[in-house]
C-alpha cells in the first residue's frame, strides 16, 4: 500500500532516458521552473547533464548524492549513473542502452529501500537499448516484470482526458488474438482501482472501445465484441459499476461522448492514443497503472533533432511530475 504525504515525504526520482535525446534538456528546463517543496533526484551521468546545461546556455552545477538522504532544496540533486562515454547532442550510439536500463535499475533499488520513492521517466530509444544487447519492449513492460507484478495497465491522461490500453506495444498482427476476456477484465478492473485511488474519483465511470469498425457491426465486421467484450462489460455492469461499451472507436472519443466518463479503454496503441495525442501532445502524460511504484511519464519521444537546441518543451515532463506528486500524496 503507498504511504500518504502525511505519512512521510515522498521523493521524485526522475530518469532522463536516452542522453542523445532531449531528456536532459526538458529535466534542466523543468527543474528551474519547479518549487523547491517539490523533492525531486535526477539520475544521470552528472558530467553529461553539466555538459549539456552548457551547450543550452543553463547555469547549472549539479550537487551529486550518495543517497536520496542528502538532499538538498534549491540545487538540481543528482545520483550519478554512469554513461562511460562522451555523449553527443542528436547522435544516438548503443553504448546508451545499458545506460538506460542501469538508471532504471538505480531507481527501482532506491524504491525497494523506500516505499516513498515515486518514479517519472524520461524518453527512450528503444530501438538503441535491442541494438545494444539488452531486450527491451518498452518502459511499461520492463517495469512490470522489474517489480513482478502481472498485470499493469497503460493510461496516458490528458486533464480530464485518460485513455488506457487493453495492449500495449504489440505489432497490429498480434493484437486480436491478444485481445481476451481475461485481458479486458483486468484492464477495465484496474482502471476501476486507479481512477479512485490515484485520481480521487469516487465512482468512476468507463468507456470501452471495440475491436472491430464500427464495434463489429453485430458481427459482420468481426465478432470480438460479441464473445468476448460485451459479456466482460456486462459482468462489471451486473456489479454496479459505470462501465459502457463496446463503442465504435471512431465516435467514442467525441466531445460529447467524452463529456459523462472519466476514462475511455481503447483495445490496442493505435486506436486511442493518437486522439489524445492530438489534443494535448506536449502537456500529456503517461501512467502505468497497477505498480507497485507510483510511475508516471512523457507524452514524446527522444525528438533527436531538438536535442541541444533548446528548442524542446519541458510542458509533459513538468505534468509528469506534478502527477506522480499528486498520486504519490494519494
Amino acid at each position: 500500500m503507498r504511504l500518504s504525504k502525511s505519512e512521510s515525504d515522498h521523493t521524485l526520482v526522475i530518469t532522463p532516458g536516452e542522453p542523445a535525446g532531449i531528456g536532459m534538456d526538458v529535466c534542466l528546463a523543468s527543474d528551474a521552473l519547479l518549487p523547491d517543496a517539490l523533492k525531486r533526484i535526477y539520475l544521470a551521468d552528472p558530467e553529461a547533464l553539466a555538459t549539456r546545461a552548457g551547450l543550452l546556455g543553463i547555469k547549472c552545477s549539479p550537487r551529486v548524492l550518495s543517497n536520496p538522504k542528502d538532499y538538498a532544496p534549491g540545487s538540481l540533486n543528482v545520483i550519478p549513473c554512469d554513461l562511460g562515454y562522451t555523449v553527443q547532442a542528436g547522435k544516438i550510439d548503443t553504448r546508451s542502452g545499458p545506460f538506460v536500463v542501469q538508471c532504471l535499475e538505480k531507481a527501482i533499488s532506491l524504491w525497494e529501500a523506500d516505499p516513498n520513492i515515486a518514479l517519472v521517466t524520461g524518453p527512450i530509444q528503444k530501438s538503441v537499448v535491442n541494438q545494444s544487447g539488452i531486450a527491451f519492449s518498452g518502459h511499461t513492460e520492463w517495469l512490470a516484470e522489474r517489480t513482478q507484478t502481472d498485470k499493469v495497465v497503460m493510461m496516458l491522461a490528458d486533464g480530464e482526458l485518460r485513455v488506457a490500453l487493453v495492449t500495449t506495444h504489440l505489432p497490429l498482427s498480434k493484437v486480436a488474438c491478444a485481445i481476451t476476456p481475461e485481458a479486458v477484465r483486468a484492464t477495465i478492473a484496474q482502471t476501476l482501482i486507479s481512477l479512485k485511488e490515484d485520481f480521487g474519483i469516487a465512482k468512476p465511470r468507463i468507456s470501452v472501445c471495440g475491436l472491430n469498425p464500427h464495434a463489429g457491426e453485430a458481427g459482420y465486421l468481426g465478432r470480438e465484441e460479441i464473445d468476448i467484450i460485451t459479456p466482460v462489460i456486462a459482468d462489471f455492469r451486473s456489479r454496479g459499476h459505470f462501465v459502457q461499451g463496446p463503442l465504435p472507436a471512431d465516435t467514442a472519443f467525441t466531445k460529447q461522448a467524452l463529456q459523462d466518463v472519466d476514462a475511455v479503454i481503447a483495445m490496442y496503441h493505435d486506436q486511442g492514443l493518437p486522439v489524445l495525442k492530438h489534443s494535448g501532445f506536449g502537456h500529456a502524460v503517461n501512467v502505468t497503472l497497477g505498480l507497485p511504484i507510483v510511475r508516471t511519464s512523457v507524452d514524446h519521444g527522444t525528438a533527436l533533432d531538438l536535442a541541444g537546441t533548446g528548442r524542446a518543451d519541458p510542458g509533459s515532463l513538468l505534468a509528469a511530475m506534478h502527477l506522480a506528486d499528486r498520486m504519490a500524496s494519494s
